[in-house]
């Protein structure tokens, strides 16, 4: 397998004009369903955010770090205890006694959710259409949706492709196979080579960054600044 930097190296040679031709041939319109923001049967919405992506949020936003983004949970002890059968002690111990926090190393951000999984930023319509609150500051993640490049190494995000043209995958949505401008997907061709720049660049930093961290002390989240805390401080191991 290629290594990361010349990973990168493709990425940055990319051709707008051919992943926009891709674009086009596959063709797309956001016909506001949601789908994409919202959970899916018992699995909370999972989307990547960049640390800096996390502070423009912020800043748009005036929430805390924890508000924006939360530990992507891939790979975390989730802190549930064990069932017993005994329903008496079941019903005299308090929720929050019986469950610890969760533990562990992980490597990326997510977005984080509301009560029902769905993505924090997402608002619905009384029509049942959805929105972004922050759309113009959302995340690259959520601006090339649901397109990915696929160079042949380490990223293929979103699940299986079900359409595909040249390096360009399409991940299911239902506004596939509409009508795009030239315009449009010119700009989203744009958004998706930063997008493909930008997650190699950040592994390759989190990479040279990382050093092992204790998890017996709660979440430790490796990104390309360093390790941090759930709540985007540094940690100090």
């Amino acid at each position: 397998m290629q290594s990361l930097e010349a990973e990168l190296e493709r990425a940055r040679e990319l051709d707008t004009a051919d992943l926009a031709d891709a674009i086009e041939s596959i063709g797309f319109e956001c016909t506001r369903c949601g789908a994409c923001c919202k959970a899916e049967a018992d699995d909370p919405h999972t989307a990547t955010v960049f640390p800096d992506e996390v502070r423009d949020l912020q800043a748009a936003t005036e929430y805390d770090w924890r508000d924006v983004a939360r530990p992507m949970p891939y790979g975390l002890d989730d802190g549930e205890s064990a069932d017993t059968d005994d329903a008496e002690d079941d019903a005299e111990t308090d929720e929050s006694e019986s469950e610890t926090e969760p533990t562990g190393e992980t490597f990326e951000w997510a977005l984080q959710t509301d009560a029902c999984g769905d993505c924090a930023f997402y608002e619905e319509a009384d029509d049942g259409t959805g929105a972004c609150s922050v759309h113009g500051d959302r995340p690259l993640i959520c601006e090339t949706y649901p397109f990915s490049v696929a160079l042949g190494g380490t990223s293929q995000p979103m699940g299986e492709a079900v359409d595909e043209a040249g390096m360009v995958r399409a991940h299911e949505c239902e506004g596939l196979g509409r009508d795009i401008s030239r315009e449009d997907a010119e700009e989203l061709a744009a958004a998706l080579k930063e997008r493909a720049v930008r997650e190699l660049a950040e592994a390759i930093a989190v990479r040279d960054e990382y050093a092992p961290a204790d998890p017996d002390e709660g979440v430790v989240v490796h990104d390309s600044e360093g390790a941090k805390r759930p709540d985007g401080s540094a940690y100090e191991g």
